[in-house]
């Protein structure tokens, strides 16, 4: 049979209990406390700002590969080669691969010697990590 507790310190360490499990839940949300990064707002105007010059249909980035980043779509359609983003693991992701500089040189991206900021590269390897979700 249950017994039913009635000690106001039983449901003050119910309700504890119940806290700290709701802080847990939404704290895992989120990576522990870590930001989470949106498509839209944090990789997309990466892209708009350092990447998208040469990779629409008709600028020499296209034609080379194929790789369109007009949108969320076409970035994970990736390349006429294949897919250059694999969700939850930005150290094999192409894209990452090839910003972050462990690509040859000759196809490190963006051309030029024009690195990009260390805050966007962890941007984008956060995105990747997360699951490069549409978000």
């Amino acid at each position: 049979m249950y017994k039913r507790h009635s000690s106001p310190l039983f449901h003050s360490l119910r309700a504890i209990g119940i806290a700290s499990g709701l802080t847990l839940a939404l704290g895992g949300l989120a990576g522990c406390g870590e930001r989470v990064v949106s498509f839209s707002d944090h990789v997309q105007p990466i892209l708009d700002k350092r990447c998208i010059e040469c990779h629409v249909p008709g600028a020499e980035g296209y034609e080379a590969s194929g790789l369109e980043l007009t949108s969320y779509e076409s970035l994970m359609r990736g390349t006429r080669y294949g897919p250059i983003i694999e969700p939850g693991d930005p150290f094999i992701s192409v894209l990452n691969q090839l910003v972050e500089g462990r690509a040859d040189p000759s196809i490190a991206m963006p051309h030029g010697g024009h690195r990009l900021p260390d805050s966007e590269l962890k941007t984008l390897r956060e995105w990747v990590a997360q699951g490069a979700r549409d978000n």
